[in-house]
């Protein structure tokens, strides 16, 4: 009986430290503390840096695949609300989900906060990410790229 009961707390101390670790991992992505981008293509980055500029935003998968929409240096907010740039018509995507905007002369990625994350070619958006040419960026079942 002892050592079914020494078993069992020994499996319980296993789980209790298995979900501090997650939480702590999850807490330290949130805080933007992990700063590599796994799957981020960086020869696409080198080339949108000396190379043009991007000029439209595309919908290339989802419901609205095909939209474009000019960058004039206003901010692009993307999201389920009416009054978004993009609005989604997607059950994953949040009210404000995600913002795109100009800084200096690169643009950027940004995740207000939303349910079910934005990513930027396969990796999650925890801080706002510069988006190279031609990167996509996935929120819920919409892709979207920035082109020249």
């Amino acid at each position: 009986m002892q050592l079914t009961r020494a078993g069992f707390l020994a499996l319980l101390w296993l789980f209790v430290l298995a979900a501090l670790r997650v939480v702590r991992s999850d807490l330290y992505a949130a805080a933007g503390l992990r700063v590599s981008v796994p799957g981020f293509r960086r020869s696409s980055a080198k080339k949108s840096r000396g190379g043009k500029a991007p000029r439209q935003l595309v919908v290339t998968h989802g419901a609205l695949a095909g939209t474009r929409i000019s960058l004039d240096g206003r901010p692009i907010m993307i999201g389920r609300a009416d009054d978004s740039t993009l609005v989604l018509d997607d059950d994953f995507a949040s009210t404000r989900h995600a913002r795109i905007s100009l800084r200096g002369t690169d643009w950027y990625v940004e995740d207000l906060g939303s349910t079910n994350g934005t990513y930027l070619d396969r990796a999650k958006v925890t801080a706002p990410l510069r988006v190279p040419l031609g990167a996509p960026i996935r929120i819920g079942k919409t892709v979207i790229e920035l082109r020249s």
